[in-house]
C-alpha cells in the first residue's frame, strides 16, 4: 500500500514528487505514455524561472526526474486504466497486467495538444510546428508565422505574435472566427494579422535543415491549392485532457478538463487530487503546472496526517 501515487510526469507530476519525497511519503511516479509530458517534445524553454541561458526542455524534465529520485522519489513504467475508489478510502489503480494500491492519488497526466494528422506532424514538433505561442512565440522575430484555428485560443495567440512576428496569418477552415466577439474584433482590427477564411493545411513543406518553411493550403470553397511560405505554424484547436480513465471518480468540464474544488486541487473524491493542465485550460504553463503540483503534494501530505490523526 502506497502512501501517495502520482500519475504522469511532467512538471507537475515531478514537483509534486520532489515534495512527497521530502515529505518522506516515499512517492510512486507512474510514466504514462509520455515520459516527461509536453516539454520533452520542445526544444529551448526560455521562460522556466532559474535558467537564464534557457534550457532544453527535455533536459529540465530530466533534472526534475533526478531532483525528485535525489529524494526518494521512485519510478515505473506503467500507464493507469482505471482507478477503483475502495470502501476504506484507499484506491486500486489498474494498469493491464499490473496493479498498485495507495492511500492517495495526484492525477498529473496533462493534456495533448489536437494537431491535424498530418503524415511529419510529429517529427516538426519543435522544429517549426508548436502548440504554444507564449512558449515559442519570441524564437520567430521578425518572419512570418501561421496561427490554425478560429477559436478564442487562436485569436488570442494570433495577437501575442505580433509582437515578434512580421505577419500572422490566421488560418481558419470557415469565414468567421468562432471566438468570442471581443477576441475576434482584437485579433482582425491588428494590421498584422491577416485572415486565411475557408481554408485548411494540407501539408508542412521542410527546408534542407528539416525546418517549416511553408504550409500547402486548400480553399475549401473552390478546392484550389496554394503555398503559403512561414517560418512557423502555430495550431491552435484546441487540447485533450488526459482524464477519460478516472470515469465518474472527478466531476470535468464539457471538455473534459478535472474541476478542482474549493480553489485547491482538490477533487470531488476524497484523497484524490488533480495538478497541471489536465486541470488547467487556461494558463496551460510549465511553472503554473509545477506550482499546481507543489499545491497538491501540500493537499495529500495535509489530507494523511488528518486521516492518520
Amino acid at each position: 500500500m502506497e502512501n501517495v501515487i502520482i500519475i504522469g510526469t511532467g512538471c507537475a507530476g515531478y514537483t509534486a514528487a520532489i515534495y512527497t519525497a521530502r515529505a518522506n511519503l516515499n512517492p510512486l511516479l507512474l510514466s504514462g505514455t509520455q515520459p516527461g509530458g509536453q516539454l520533452t517534445t520542445t526544444t529551448e524553454v526560455e521562460n522556466f524561472p532559474g535558467f537564464p541561458e534557457g534550457i532544453q526542455g527535455p533536459e529540465l524534465m530530466m533534472k526534475m526526474q533526478q531532483q525528485a529520485e535525489k529524494f526518494g522519489a521512485r519510478m515505473a513504467w506503467a500507464t493507469v486504466n482505471s482507478i477503483e475508489r475502495r470502501a476504506d478510502g484507499t484506491f486500486k489503480l489498474n494498469c493491464g497486467s499490473e496493479t498498485f494500491e495507495t492511500k492517495t492519488i495526484i492525477v498529473a497526466t496533462g493534456a495533448a495538444p489536437r494537431h491535424l494528422g498530418l503524415p511529419n506532424e510529429k517529427t516538426l514538433i519543435g522544429h517549426g510546428l508548436t502548440s504554444c505561442a507564449t512558449c515559442d512565440g519570441a524564437f520567430y522575430r521578425d518572419v512570418p508565422v501561421a496561427v490554425i484555428g478560429g477559436g478564442d485560443s487562436a485569436a488570442e495567440e494570433a495577437t501575442f505574435l505580433t509582437r515578434f512576428a512580421s505577419k500572422v496569418y490566421l488560418i481558419h477552415r470557415r469565414d468567421e472566427l468562432r471566438a468570442s466577439k471581443i477576441m475576434a474584433e482584437r485579433a482582425l482590427a491588428n494590421p498584422k494579422i491577416e485572415p486565411v477564411w475557408n481554408s485548411t493545411v494540407t501539408e508542412y513543406l521542410t527546408d534542407e535543415a528539416g525546418e517549416v518553411r511553408a504550409v500547402t493550403l486548400k480553399n475549401l470553397v473552390d478546392g484550389g491549392e496554394s503555398e503559403l511560405e512561414v517560418k512557423c505554424v502555430f495550431v491552435a484547436i484546441g487540447h485533450v485532457p488526459n482524464s477519460a480513465f478516472l470515469g465518474d471518480l472527478v466531476d470535468k468540464d464539457e471538455n473534459g478538463y478535472i474541476l478542482q474544488v474549493g480553489g485547491k486541487t482538490e477533487t470531488k473524491t476524497p484523497g484524490l487530487f488533480a495538478a497541471g493542465d489536465v486541470a488547467d485550460h487556461y494558463y496551460r504553463q510549465a511553472i503554473t503546472a509545477a506550482g499546481q503540483g507543489c499545491a497538491a503534494a501540500l493537499e495529500a501530505e495535509r489530507y494523511l496526517a488528518d486521516q492518520e490523526g
